[in-house]
């Protein structure tokens, strides 16, 4: 395994199942209300604006924005992640949807095999990623590839550089980045947004405390 597997491995990793039962409450509760400054809620809206009816989500964590936010009515659902207790977790929470389970590495070719799909959401999978934005950003490519013309890839990462932290977020995104859980000490909004352009139209850009949401057309 090369040094770039072992940081995908090490992003990854901590997704136990018993990070996973406190996941919603520690991350989506007190880290994004009280540290990273961009309310759940936030995300949450952007999510429903633009889930469609034939859906990715890719990096699942709980499945939270999935059990939360979408309606009942008849829709495709696929979930992709390299870790088997997130994708356990997430299809559980939206069994009802019978929905698709892949286990890849976002970082290469995903060869799903599949019907495209109308939309794609990812949220908060980039700040795991090992490598500055022109090499994770390969992630953007590798999903374009799955979805339709017209179809709309969004999502939110947190960023290292050029937002403002306060004294605990600044301490905990340090730690973070030293135990290999997070890596975007270097991730900024400039270069998010060229490599956004370089796959998408239509590019839409929000930063919203340390939180950017993001979303793009493909055309």
């Amino acid at each position: 395994m090369n040094n770039n597997n072992n940081a995908v491995a090490a992003g990854q990793a901590v997704y136990t199942k018993k990070v996973l039962s406190i996941y919603d409450l520690w991350v989506l509760g007190f880290s994004n209300t009280y540290l990273w400054k961009c309310s759940t809620k936030v995300i949450s809206q952007k999510f429903l604006e633009l889930v469609s009816t034939n859906h990715l989500d890719v990096g699942v964590g709980t499945g939270y924005y999935l059990k939360n936010h979408l309606s009942n009515m008849e829709r495709r659902v696929a979930l992709v992640d390299l870790n088997q207790n997130s994708l356990k977790s997430a299809a559980s929470a939206i069994r009802h949807f019978n929905p698709e389970i892949y286990k890849r590495n976002v970082l290469e070719p995903l060869q799903l095999n599949c019907e495209k799909f109308d939309s794609i959401s990812m949220n908060y999978l980039l700040h795991c990623l090992p490598g500055d934005f022109s090499e994770k950003g390969v992630v953007f490519s590798n999903l374009r590839e799955l979805l339709n013309e017209g179809g709309v890839l969004f999502g939110s990462t947190i960023l290292g550089k050029g937002v403002q932290k306060n004294f605990f977020a600044n301490k905990l995104m340090n730690l973070y980045n030293k135990k290999g859980i997070f890596s975007n000490l270097n991730d900024d909004i400039i270069s998010l947004e060229k490599v956004l352009k370089e796959n998408f139209s239509n590019v839409q850009i929000d930063i919203v405390g340390c939180v950017v949401l993001f979303s793009g057309t493909k055309i």
